[in-house]
């Protein structure tokens, strides 16, 4: 568990997708987010205070939180000039990035000598092991998704809360950056080394008898040339007795591969069905779940309500509209 009040890092970025690990913390965990570090040519905001490092070390930040991506998860200087000035000013920094802060001389010196804590959150456990795919007692649903951030992490967490509220024991199962920091646990599925991935979650969401339901987030795609290793291992750990389909409706091509259109919903389906049943041979499809920000709302609904009707599944947008249709199916299957 990361100990707030965060300052969330948002630098110079111009990509909203991009800083999904600090919008991730506003809205997850906006009672710990004290305020937004951005420079004046970054067009986004998280709608908290604007501040500088100096005065959120002042209003009482403990941690600065480098909740931004990039491909290759690299720190550019400007950005450990900034990481540098935060532990100038009192504060811990937590970094989601693949490049680690603690590999940093300049970082790790300085932390050393103020007593203050790098924490890089892509730190995969120690003791893993490799996946048998033996069946597990225990009910698991896994999001699943066409592409890379459309909204896999929102919809896993929207799940595991309303199986709560219908009266349900149900564990949000983190396995990125972003879900890890609000869950305060997890495993960070993109920096496991490819032979124990499936292992990892095995480990992650192990065989219960309580009959409570372990919630996956899912990673990548299946359709995606640079991730579909992490979506397949992930796939085949979770064995999973549903998956949740994530789409953005907007979206025009591939995450960092525009030129690469997407999948159909059904062809996504129908892959991902087929990958899960190697080791959950009675796997389903449980529903839809779109991201339809860039929609208005009735266009929205509609979508939805198409999509559900073409595929023959409830579809919901999971922030507008809530996921009670998804779980109804998942607690009770349509026959």
């Amino acid at each position: 568990m990361i100990n707030g009040p965060f300052l969330l890092y948002l630098g110079h970025s111009t990509d909203p997708v991009g800083i999904k690990t600090s919008r991730g913390l506003a809205d997850f965990r906006r009672q710990d987010c004290i305020g937004e570090f951005r420079y004046d040519d970054c067009p986004l905001t998280l709608g908290l205070p604007r501040m500088t490092l100096a005065e959120g070390a002042a209003a009482g930040a403990r941690t600065l939180v480098l909740g931004i991506a990039n491909s290759g998860g690299t720190m550019d200087p400007a950005l450990i000039d900034d990481a540098a000035e935060a532990l100038d000013n009192g504060m811990h920094v937590v970094s989601g990035l693949h490049q680690r802060l603690r590999d940093v001389p300049r970082l790790a010196g300085l932390a050393a000598a103020k007593g203050l804590d790098l924490i890089d959150v892509r730190n995969p456990p120690a003791d893993l092991k490799v996946g048998t795919g033996r069946p597990r007692a225990g009910r698991r649903v896994l999001t699943v998704g066409t592409d890379c951030s459309v909204g896999k992490m929102y919809t896993t967490i929207a799940l595991a809360q309303g199986l709560k509220a219908r009266g349900e024991t149900a564990d949000f199962r983190a396995t990125g950056q972003t879900g890890i920091l609000i869950a305060g646990s997890g495993v960070p599925l993109d920096a496991v080394v490819a032979d124990f991935i499936s292992g990892a979650i095995e480990q992650l969401a192990p065989a219960r008898d309580d009959g409570g339901w372990d919630v996956i987030e899912g990673q990548g795609s299946l359709f995606h040339p640079s991730f579909a290793g992490v979506s397949t291992g992930l796939i085949h750990g979770a064995q999973a007795e549903a998956l949740v389909l994530c789409h953005d409706p907007a979206r025009q091509g591939m995450r960092g591969l525009p030129e690469r259109t997407l999948p159909s919903l059904a062809e996504c389906l129908a892959l991902n069905l087929r990958m899960a049943g190697l080791t959950s041979p009675g796997v389903r499809a449980a529903g839809v779940c779109l991201n339809t920000s860039s929609l208005a709302e009735e266009a929205a609904r509609e979508l939805c309500e198409s999509t559900g009707m073409e595929l023959g599944l409830p579809c919901t947008d999971p922030v507008r509209f809530g996921v009670d249709n998804v779980i109804d199916n998942l607690l009770c299957p349509a026959s």
